[in-house]
């Protein structure tokens, strides 16, 4: 009895020690954003466009865009760029608040804008992929949609989760109409 029980124990342990090194899953998608020029930082190439339904979105333009030293404030534009999202199981690790990861990332990758990482728990997974429920730190409770529902395979309710969440300059501007 006490040897069956050492035996379960030993393939949980194992079995959470497997989970725990399975590979992150990673994906990066391009996005597309049409709104008006509301603020122009020049010197950080800084571009602060507000949607129709007045959400603003704060987006870095790579140097080798040329439009953007031709862009005004109410100008309307088409912007593409990158984001992408890693997540990793980590059983046991500490709830966390989002935390600033820019400057290592930069140091690996000079598109990057902005990068954070945080830990959180899964509450709820959509059956169909399209969404999760998770608890932060302060024990708030949050949906997100899911682009990619690979980023879901392997998880379930009660995972401690990852998640990377990284922003690389534009790809492109447009004008638009």
């Amino acid at each position: 009895m006490v040897k069956a029980m050492l035996s379960l124990g030993c393939a949980a342990l194992l079995a959470q020690v497997l989970v725990a090194q399975a590979p992150p899953r990673s994906s990066k998608t391009e996005s597309t954003v049409t709104a008006r020029v509301d603020r122009i930082d020049r010197f950080s190439r800084t571009l602060t466009l507000r949607r129709d339904n007045s959400i603003t979105e704060l987006v870095t333009v790579d140097p080798s865009e040329k439009l953007f030293d031709e862009l005004k404030t109410g100008d309307r534009v088409t912007v593409r760029y990158t984001d992408s999202v890693i997540v990793q199981v980590r059983p046991g690790a500490a709830l966390s608040v989002p935390r600033d990861t820019t400057d290592s990332a930069k140091a690996a990758n000079d598109q990057v804008v902005q990068q954070l990482k945080t830990v959180v728990t899964v509450d709820t997974i959509d059956p169909d992929g399209q969404y999760l429920i998770y608890r932060t730190q302060d024990n708030m409770k949050a949906m997100r949609t899911v682009a990619d529902k690979k980023l879901l395979q392997g998880i379930k309710p009660g995972d401690r989760v990852e998640v990377t969440l990284t922003r690389e300059r534009a790809i492109s501007i447009q004008r638009a109409k």
